[in-house]
This record gives structure tokens, C-alpha cells and sequence, in this order.
């Protein structure tokens, strides 16, 4: 079985034996993100065949060479979120996914951080034993280390079973949210939900996931910067929103932990300018 994941623009990638053996098309034509700090103009197939090459050679994704020292690659990313808050107690443990390894309970600030800041749309992995291993080295829990499965339902009941209460989750479709918020209900615990990776996310689903979610990223979705009416919102091109109370307190410890200068003001959410937005919109 291949390994298989969304980048850079959604563009589809198989990866075999630590190497890139199929290519689709971006989705969109321009990312602030990738202009920022790849200088580059324009996503295409050949530039994400390299984007995923440079993740293989950088930590090895895929690889029985994975590492997980990889720092903070965006201020505000999904993995930078639910590090902060792990380490200043927010929560007890996440629930996400790695390359070779499939759905991961850790409750590890760096090891959340090393799994998530380089991963994208991960569709489907086999388990690759050296990325296992890390893993359980560091405290992460696998959720199948026979099939490396990805399954966030399943990794939050399992979480359940070993105690955890405040559990922040990475989500990427709205049927995968409602079963969350149904286990939520069931087990009476407190989840924290943060959509990801909805570029060409259809409308109606994009309303269904927003209710669901405390904090969702804007990726290149057009409907989700026309749906969501945020509480906070984080950056300006590729914005994570915060939708509920909850989900504001997190990007606000987030940011006690951001390096830079960080602005904070009180204004009509969300601001948008047209010309730092991914292009096209889906």
C-alpha cells in the first residue's frame, strides 16, 4: 500500500519507498504561504513533486529516517496550536495523525509539534516500523500499529479509555465532526475540534463542519471565508478562526508563545484583504 497526501494547493501525492511516484494537479495557482517562505509564484504539479521531495530529505516523511525535531513552521498552524496548549495545560492530550503510523494519541508538546509541522492532508499510510518506534519512544500512543489507520473517531474513544478528558483533535471533514461531538456527548469529557485542510470544501459541508469546530482554518476556501463569523481570527491570508469561546482561548496562549510582534484590535471579522488570498478560491 502507497502512501498518500494533499499539499500544496491539494494537490494529490503518491509516495513509495521514499519516493514520489505520482503527481495530480493543484487545486489552486497561488498560496501566500508557500510564496512567503518558498518564494514561490505559481503551485504546480512539478512544484509540489519538489515540496514533497524537500519534506522526504528535511525529516524524512515516509522514510524509516522520520524525525521529529522539526520546530514551528507557522506561527498559528494546527500543530502550533495544540503544542502551546498542551504545555501550558489547556489540555491533556491530542489526537492527529502521522505519516507511517496512522491516527496518534500524545499528549508530548514536541512530539505533537515533530509529527504535525510538516504534514498536510494525509489520506492514507502504511506503518513504516522505524516511525512507530519514534513514536512510542516519545509517549505517543498508536491507535492500529498493524494497519497504521487513520481514524479520529477511534483514537478518541481509545483516549477515553485511558482518561483523558480535555482532548484537542485535528478534523478534516464534517462526518468525522459529528461523530466527535457524539463521542463528546456520550463520554462526557470537553473536546477541542480544529478543521483543517478545506481547500474545495462544498458549501453546505463547510456550514456543517463550522458549526462543529472551535477553530478552523481559512486554507483556500472560498466558502469558509464566506460561511464562518469568527470570535478571533489569526492572520490575514491563510487565517485560523476561532468559532467558539474555547477556540479563542487556545489561539490567545498560542500567541503569549509567538516570537514576533503580535497586533491585537477589536474589529468586524473577518478581514480578508483580496490581495493576499490564496488563488483561486475553491
Amino acid at each position: 500500500m502507497p502512501h498518500i497526501m494533499e499539499l500544496f494547493g491539494k494537490t494529490r501525492i503518491v509516495v513509495r519507498d521514499g519516493k514520489v511516484v505520482e503527481v495530480g494537479e493543484p487545486v489552486a495557482d497561488w498560496c501566500p504561504v508557500f510564496s512567503k517562505v518558498a518564494a514561490i509564484s505559481k503551485l504546480t504539479a512539478e512544484e509540489a513533486k519538489k515540496n514533497m521531495e524537500y519534506r522526504i530529505r528535511e525529516i524524512g516523511m515516509f522514510t524509516p529516517q522520520r524525525r521529529f525535531d522539526h520546530g514551528v513552521f507557522v506561527n498559528f498552524g494546527a500543530s502550533e496550536i495544540m503544542m502551546t496548549a498542551l504545555r501550558r495545560g489547556l489540555i491533556d492530550t491530542t489526537v492527529t495523525v502521522c505519516d507511517g503510523a496512522g491516527t496518534v494519541i500524545s499528549s508530548d508538546p514536541a512530539l505533537v509539534q515533530g509529527m504535525g509541522a510538516l504534514m498536510s492532508g494525509l489520506i492514507e499510510t502504511e506503518p513504516i516500523p522505524e516511525i512507530i518506534a519514534g513514536i512510542e519512544e516519545r509517549g505517543g500512543i498508536l491507535l492500529d500499529k498493524e494497519s497504521a489507520r487513520i481514524d479520529q473517531a477511534g483514537g478518541l474513544k481509545k483516549a477515553c479509555e485511558l482518561g483523558y478528558k480535555n482532548i484537542a483533535i485535528s478534523v478534516v471533514n464534517s462526518r468525522d465532526a459529528k461523530r466527535l461531538r457524539a463521542i463528546e456527548k456520550e463520554s462526557g469529557i470537553n473536546l477541542i475540534l480544529i478543521g483543517a485542510h478545506l481547500t474545495g470544501i462544498p458549501c453546505s459541508e463547510a456550514k456543517e463542519l463550522i458549526g462543529a469546530m472551535d477553530i478552523v482554518t481559512g486554507c483556500a476556501s472560498r466558502t469558509v471565508r464566506d460561511t464562518v463569523k469568527p470570535l478571533l481570527q489569526v492572520g490575514t491570508s491563510v487565517p485560523m478562526f476561532a468559532i467558539t469561546q474555547k477556540g479563542k482561548e487556545l489561539l490567545c496562549e498560542r500567541a503569549k508563545e509567538v516570537e514576533s510582534p503580535v497586533l491585537v484590535n477589536t474589529m468586524k471579522l473577518p478581514v480578508l484583504p483580496e490581495h493576499k488570498q490564496p488563488r483561486p478560491l475553491g
